[in-house]
């Protein structure tokens, strides 16, 4: 008769445990555990071996060492296949361990407590856990990190009586993953800087790269993010590519950077956004109107929205998705490569069909939220041989009369202000944004020189048709004018108010220039200091 295997059950989130052994044992399996997993188990009736009577004795140095024993590692390390193992693990009376459950103590909550230290985080990091899943992962044994991974290996045992050497080795990876982001966490801790990596988990597999190469791939970081770019679900049409994807993020950061400038007034507007190729090309803000942010948005630069992708922070209907492809086409239809959205109505594809396949209609019912908040996680950029790492962009404006250096306060300007300053901080540098009437006109992203970048600016939206909305607009610099021409430049085509960050100590220009060009040219000048956290700026 063929001995009932063993299973090492050893958890710090014991949810479910007792009917998780329950199963195991129902199945014919034998329990091992120790300490708080295996006094839960006893109480709930679930007969346990304690592992002190495997390895010789309790736990020592205040249970800091249970598990690691030769015994317990014998058992999972031992190959079943070769007879000299089985031969020495009989004589040494330990048992062969077919299968670990095991989850490790939360480090990453410990490092976030207040008053954390080092002492305080090595006391509380997990050493038994991880080396017993890493020997049950080389042991090929079964093995379980996650709750639901244990599911996922009862369903199999319960509907076939085996876990398959397929499902194993993806336990296997599993378990490899876990204790090598468990190991990072406290690298990273315990180096203040020193070290750092990215670790992610495969969550869909794209159309295609940036130049159609393949294979492309999202992973997650397992942020639990609402807003984290798994969260967002395609309900009709084709697979995203790389950029589509890329897009989605570029918008994600735009929409909430308008939410939350604009929110910090007591206001949270309606906003749609078209990003393609990474930057915004038409954008456009409404206090409770959807139908005009919309109509501001697809109107603002036809030609370069064409294939663009749509995000926008209500409800698309039929109606506006009409909006969308007939506003300002003179008779011809627009084609989106997207529309994002926190809920779609039941037949918006009709509308936004395109030559080749459906367009892309994507949902994430958290864009609807009052609560957008902006991305904190560390900013990574691949290099060639490593990464750049840097916080994000998340300081939100403030303006008020302290930061006007030029002309008067217009508060009727300062939604469009902001609405530009949102599109310039989340573009590529050089970047200089033109709006009027809650409308993006012009935005000059990406140029060597920011001179540049307000000619960019200006010829895009009168390329597109605004230049007639031009006069008494706002421009938006990401940052200081090193000498007066691009606000000549800005002024000269009919920008009224700029906003720029200070700094510059160009001989013959700086700042002292570009704010005597802005009083001689009868424009209103903000600006801000330079640098994060500085005047003007409200942390998020």
């Amino acid at each position: 008769m063929k001995a009932k295997p063993w299973a090492l059950l050893s958890v710090s989130n014991k949810t479910g445990i007792e009917d998780c052994a329950r199963r195991l044992v129902a199945l014919g399996w034998r329990i091992i555990s120790s300490g708080g997993t295996a006094k839960k188990l006893k109480e709930a009736g679930v007969p346990v071996r304690d592992v002190a009577k495997l390895v010789g004795g309790g736990s020592i140095l205040g249970h800091r060492v249970v598990t690691l024993s030769r015994e317990v590692h014998a058992g999972l390390l031992a190959n079943v296949d070769k007879q000299e193992d089985m031969k020495e693990l009989k004589k040494l009376g330990i048992p062969v361990i077919s299968m670990v459950i095991c989850d490790f103590y939360p480090l990453e909550k410990t490092i976030s407590e207040a008053g954390a230290t080092p002492e305080s985080v090595a006391e509380g990091t997990d050493i038994g856990g991880p080396c017993m899943v890493r020997s049950a992962a080389k042991g090929l044994r079964i093995v379980a990190c996650t709750l639901q991974d244990r599911e996922v290996i009862l369903r199999e045992l319960e509907e076939t009586g085996a876990v398959s050497k397929e499902t194993r080795q993806r336990l296997r990876a599993r378990a490899e993953f876990e204790v090598a982001k468990y190991v990072l966490a406290s690298a990273r801790y315990h180096g203040n800087g020193q070290f750092e990596g990215l670790m992610g988990e495969l969550v869909q597999e794209l159309a295609y790269g940036e130049n159609k190469q393949k294979p492309a791939r999202l992973y997650s970081t397992g942020s639990k993010d609402p807003l984290a770019l798994e969260n967002f679900h395609v309900v009709e049409g084709s697979t995203p590519s790389y950029i589509n994807v890329t897009d989605y993020d570029r918008e994600i950061t735009t929409l909430t950077h308008v939410v939350n400038y604009i929110g910090k007034r007591g206001i949270i507007p309606c906003v749609c956004l078209v990003v393609k190729h990474g930057n915004c090309c038409g954008a456009g803000i409404d206090m409770d109107n959807p139908a005009q942010a919309v109509l501001n948005a697809v109107t603002g630069d036809t030609t370069a929205a064409m294939g663009g992708v749509v995000m926008c922070n209500f409800k698309l209907t039929k109606d506006l998705a009409g909006l969308m492809v007939h506003a300002g086409m003179e008779g011809k239809t627009q084609k989106f490569d997207g529309v994002v959205a926190p809920e779609i109505e039941e037949g918006v594809g009709e509308f936004l069909e395109r030559v080749k396949g459906k367009c892309r209609m994507v949902v994430n019912p958290h864009l609807a939220s009052r609560d957008l908040k902006m991305d904190s996680s560390l900013q990574c950029r691949p290099v060639r041989g490593g990464f750049l790492t840097q916080p994000r962009d998340n300081y939100v404006p403030v303006l008020d009369d302290s930061t006007l250096v030029a002309g008067a306060r217009d508060r009727d300007k300062e939604l469009d202000l902001l609405l530009a300053g949102a599109i310039a901080r989340t573009g590529n540098s050089n970047t200089i944004t033109v709006v009027k009437n809650r409308k993006l006109l012009g935005n000059g992203v990406g140029q060597q020189d920011r001179v540049g970048a307000a000619m960019v600016a200006l010829l895009r939206a009168k390329k597109a048709g605004n230049g007639g909305e031009l006069e008494d607009s706002v421009a938006w610099s990401d940052s200081f004018f090193p000498y007066p021409d691009g606000p000549k430049v800005l002024t000269d085509g009919g920008v009224k108010t700029i906003f720029s960050t200070s700094g510059s100590k160009a001989p013959g220009g700086g700042d002292p220039a570009t704010i005597q060009h802005c009083k001689d040219a009868g424009a209103n000048l903000h600006m801000l200091d330079d640098g994060c956290g500085a005047r003007g700026f409200a942390v998020h």
